[in-house]
């Protein structure tokens, strides 16, 4: 037995999808706006998880140029048929429904094939029949004409894997379980004893989403409504339950015939969520043809305990170093990144972060590698060595929750002085909380965050100093900024709209947990 803790996969991991190939377990996750997109984890436990890649990782397989923050990539889905990973997502932001393939699950993967216009709507899935047929299942608009804010419904048609094409009819299979049903969509079909089974999320993707299911003979129909619906919810709870949203959810069957749910879910802090929608765990048994989540409990649980090994996991190391090839899979960028946005210095350890015109606030691709706030109580900083040229040129960290809503604790020129900064980004308007005069040479800068409130420091030879204290962070929560995403916090450059040669050296950084 192995005990599970929830969220199995903290911070900004929103619709997970999962397949099991033997003992071995791969969930995937959308990325929305951020590059690159759709990590790829592996565990043998459903506890500990290690990312093994980032599924689409090169601009042939991802255009994100000038997208929405919560445009791009939705709710990726992976499956694994007769030696093939199969991954099938949409990019809102620009080709639609697509999927990749790879023979090996940390890759590499295949560029897109297209769907086209045969395939409306967002969040494809991929079901593999016994017999070797593979549908897509979706969801779309309501073909006889959307008579309300959310009318789309779930439909199904065979995939020809030769041509990566949709043949025959579509079948509309399902609208949900409520009555005036909006936003069913996460669909995933699944096989077991007799019947097919559908299961898909309804109610938005916030305080009333849930997890539904129906089942046929047929995989084309009609399709019984579970009478048990929705399997699960937390929406009956209350606003003030520590865990919301939840919903989104896919089955996995370990090799035991023990069955299990991975859904999304959010956990907010003083009622405001910086986390975004993070990856949750339940158990599934069937009753009477049906499955029911935590059965006895009827929600989610905070630990659970798994029939499974555990696997020999190595922990996170919280300081990434820069003496590799490449970047650890964890960073982040925004949109399609130039080649030349960073380069990496092995053997000094350094990351070169080339300064661009571009800054956060506009949807385009500045220059900014961070990683996802995991916790509320958290520390993330670096050392930098940044030597400003002009008062346009700036460097330092950020926490981003999108182009409108972030902060920047920036290194910039004033009056041919070295300053600190705190700027504070709300609605796409800046407003500078703190500044002070700091001398030239490496610093080290740092973000400490006790849930809504955050301190901004820096130290040097050994002595740290506090430039801002208590900023408020709920203004970085999906309840203010709005959108799909969760926050990320890394490091940041900018000439401000000019250009620049000049650029910030890093030679770590880091991102810990402070006991949460």
């Amino acid at each position: 037995m192995i005990t599970a803790t929830n969220p199995i996969l903290s911070g900004f991991y929103p619709d997970p999808s999962i397949c099991r190939v033997g003992e071995d377990f791969y969930l995937v996750n959308s990325t929305f706006a951020y590059f690159p997109g759709v990590p790829i984890f592996h565990s043998t436990d459903l506890v500990h998880w290690e990312q093994i890649g980032n599924i689409l990782d090169r601009p042939s397989q991802l255009l994100l140029e000038g997208c929405g923050h919560s445009q791009g990539i939705y709710a990726p889905t992976i499956r694994y048929h007769e030696g093939m990973f199969y991954m099938i997502t949409t990019n809102v932001s620009g080709g639609g429904n697509f999927i990749v393939t790879a023979k090996e699950p940390r890759g590499p993967w295949s560029d897109p094939y297209l769907l086209g216009d045969d395939a409306p709507g967002i969040d494809p899935s991929l079901f593999f029949d016994t017999d070797g047929t593979c549908y897509y299942v979706g969801t779309r608009p309501n073909p006889e004409g959307v008579r309300y804010h959310g009318d789309w419904e779930i439909w199904v048609q065979e995939l020809d894997l030769d041509t990566m094409k949709l043949i025959g009819d579509s079948h509309k299979i399902w609208k949900g379980a409520m009555n005036g049903v909006i936003w069913p969509e996460g669909p995933h079909l699944y096989k077991k004893d007799e019947y097919y089974y559908l299961m898909i999320a309804e109610g938005g993707t916030g305080p009333n989403h849930s997890i539904t299911v129906a089942r046929s003979h047929e995989i084309t129909g009609p399709y019984e409504n579970n009478p048990n619906n929705p399997i699960l919810t937390h929406r009956h709870l209350g606003r003030g339950y520590p865990v919301v949203y939840v919903g989104h959810g896919d089955l996995v069957e370990d090799s035991n015939h023990n069955w299990y749910v991975v859904m999304l879910a959010s956990r907010p802090c003083d009622g405001y969520t910086n986390l975004g929608r993070e990856t949750f765990l339940a158990k599934v048994v069937w009753e009477e043809g049906w499955p029911v989540v935590n059965p006895g409990i009827g929600k989610l649980e905070h630990h659970l305990e798994l029939p499974l090994t555990p696997m020999k996991a190595i922990p996170n190391d919280p300081i990434y170093s820069f003496q590799q090839e490449k970047l650890d899979p964890a960073f982040l960028m925004l949109r399609n990144p130039d080649s030349d946005m960073y380069c990496l210095n092995k053997e000094e350890g350094i990351l070169q972060l080339n300064l661009k015109p571009e800054t956060l606030k506009e949807q385009a691709s500045p220059a900014y590698i961070g990683v996802r706030q995991q916790h509320y109580d958290y520390q993330a900083g670096a050392v930098m060595d940044f030597h400003p040229l002009s008062e346009s040129e700036c460097a330092g960290l950020a926490v981003v929750q999108s182009n409108t809503h972030h902060i920047r604790f920036e290194k910039f020129l004033s009056e041919g002085r070295n300053k600190l900064r705190v700027v504070l980004c709300e609605h796409g308007k800046d407003r500078v909380a703190a500044s002070c005069e700091v001398p030239e040479g490496k610093i080290i800068l740092k973000v400490v965050n006790h849930g809504q409130q955050a301190d901004f420091c820096y130290k040097i030879a050994g002595e740290t100093t506090i430039v801002a204290r208590e900023i408020d962070m709920h203004l970085l929560s999906t309840e203010v900024a709005g959108g799909f995403t969760g926050c990320t916090v890394g490091m940041y450059a900018s000439s401000n709209g000019s250009e620049s040669h000049n650029h910030a050296g890093f030679g770590w950084f880091f991102y810990d947990s402070l006991g949460q």
